[in-house]
């Protein structure tokens, strides 16, 4: 029978034993390879793990502070910024002087006008009288800038006008230096010149009844009867600033934004000028 099959019976049984082998070798193959691949990623997961427990080892559980613990804890403060007032309360008052109002003019027009028109706003020194010493009472300080003052009185007859302007921060603080000037004013009349409880109007009609030798006001006001021509520089001959007095806290009138800008439009509206053309003279009180 094995002569009939001849060679081929063999040849096939060996080739199907061979391709049964290789087939039987592949399936171990693979299952050699399956047991590395998880030995690999269990390796990494007991690393992963040793190494999140060493860090929650390390890591210190904070503790939390109880409310008594906080308050008492001294709490930082902020540190503030310094203000006139905080300035002022340290260092001395000076007494104001020409150069002053000069910085001032300089400052509030510098970006208003040209170089040549600020040059021409500039007052010599003739435009300016003596400045308080801070020694002086309001009366005191008038009886020298103006020691003819009971002849000069007696030739004022221009209606709504004034020969003395003073200017000050407030109405309080305008009935405070009419109460100053008892001992210098004498037969002279006297006019308020604030907003406060007053209309314009009875201003203009008292300004225009009779003479008046001196106005004490704020500059709100004054620009404004000026403006309403209430008032007229035409018998003005001095123009006293309170200068020096501070308030509460410690602010100057011209230190205060509001006042200080009616102030500088009240000189633009013919104080400057009448004072370059000598008409009018400046005294800080």
């Amino acid at each position: 029978m094995g002569d009939d099959l001849g060679d081929e019976w063999w040849k096939q049984e060996s080739n199907s034993d061979a391709s049964g082998t290789e087939e039987e070798k592949q399936p171990a193959e693979k299952t050699n390879i399956k047991p590395e691949k998880r030995k690999k990623t269990t390796e990494k997961a007991i690393k992963a793990k040793k190494k999140k427990k060493n860090e929650q080892e390390r890591v210190i559980p904070q503790r939390k502070e109880t409310a008594d613990e906080q308050s008492a804890k001294p709490k930082r403060k902020r540190k503030k910024k310094k203000t006139i007032t905080d300035v002022l309360a340290t260092s001395e008052p000076k007494p104001g002087c020409p150069a002053d109002l000069q910085d001032l003019v300089k400052q509030y027009f510098s970006d208003k006008r040209s170089v040549i028109e600020l040059e021409e706003l500039k007052l010599q020194d003739s435009c300016f009288l003596s400045s308080n010493d801070l020694t002086h009472t309001l009366s005191s300080y008038l009886k020298q800038i103006c020691p003819k003052w009971a002849k000069i009185q007696k030739q004022q007859t221009e209606t709504s006008s004034v020969v003395i302007l003073i200017i000050c921060s407030s109405a309080l603080r305008v009935i405070e230096l009419i109460k100053q000037m008892t001992a210098f004013k004498g037969e002279a009349k006297v006019v308020k010149l604030f907003a406060k409880h007053i209309k314009i109007e009875e201003q203009v009609k008292l300004l225009q009844k009779g003479t008046t030798h001196i106005g004490v006001g704020t500059p709100g006001r004054i620009g404004a009867l000026i403006d309403n021509e209430g008032l007229n520089l035409q018998a003005l001959r001095y123009v006293v600033l309170d200068w020096n007095w501070r308030d509460q806290k410690l602010r100057r009138m011209v230190d205060i934004p509001e006042i200080k800008l009616d102030f500088m439009k009240l000189l633009e509206r013919g104080i400057l000028t009448a004072c370059k053309e000598d008409k009018v003279k400046i005294g800080l009180f």
